[in-house]
């Protein structure tokens, strides 16, 4: 069988907690487990600089249905979670890799006839930090107010320097006309001519089956 991804968002009571979960959690390899990231991630739906210490995310992949359907089934009702998101990926389109891995490898192949999920994520170099951090917020605010987004979250495996977005789209359309605005367009043509990234990934996935709530709803729904 194909392997499929995943995207899961976690509210947590307290801070504390939810940075408990990250440092145990990360020795911890479910059965099936072919590459995950635990992140950090920011406040609300902004996806410039701040944090939101409640709340995590993870984006795996596995080798099955079956091996995602197990660990869903083991994390459901955990202790001290007030809220959870999770979301079932295939594969549309991409190109990029995460500390040199091939995320995108032999996931079983998804349509882009619905909606879309994107995940972009960056090794931005020590140099190229400054500009990078100034250009974000003219981004977030173009984002935030996109037609078409159902939702978005920034994730970071470190506060700086490895960062990224998950954002959820009515369609390839909406997020296609996200990618042609102004402030969006000129940060791609300077990551390119000024060599932001020392690695960088951006893919597009089906989200064929959700479950939970994020910020009180599914946006699939």
């Amino acid at each position: 069988m194909a392997r499929v991804a995943s995207f899961h968002l976690v509210r947590h009571g307290h801070a504390v907690t939810a940075m408990r979960r990250l440092a145990t959690d990360r020795p911890h390899r479910p059965d099936g487990l072919v590459f995950r990231r635990l992140l950090g991630t920011g406040r609300g739906a902004d996806t410039g600089p701040g944090a939101d210490w409640r709340r995590t995310a993870v984006f795996a992949v596995w080798a099955d249905e079956a091996a995602l359907d197990a660990h869903l089934r083991a994390v459901t009702g955990r202790r001290g979670v007030t809220e959870r998101y999770d979301v079932r990926l295939r594969r549309v389109g991409g190109h990029g890799s995460w500390r040199g891995v091939d995320v995108l490898a032999d996931l079983a192949p998804g349509s882009d006839a619905g909606p879309i999920a994107v995940l972009t994520r960056a090794d931005v170099r020590a140099r190229a930090w400054r500009p990078f951090r100034a250009a974000g917020p003219p981004v977030s605010v173009e984002l935030g107010a996109a037609e078409g987004l159902l939702a978005a979250v920034g994730v970071g495996e470190l506060p700086v320097g490895r960062l990224g977005t998950f954002s959820v789209w009515s369609g390839l359309a909406a997020m296609r006309s996200f990618s042609a605005s102004s402030a969006h367009r000129d940060v791609v043509r300077r990551t390119r001519a000024e060599r932001w990234y020392g690695e960088e990934l951006f893919a597009r996935f089906e989200p064929y089956g959700s479950s939970g709530t994020w910020d009180g709803g599914d946006p699939l729904a």
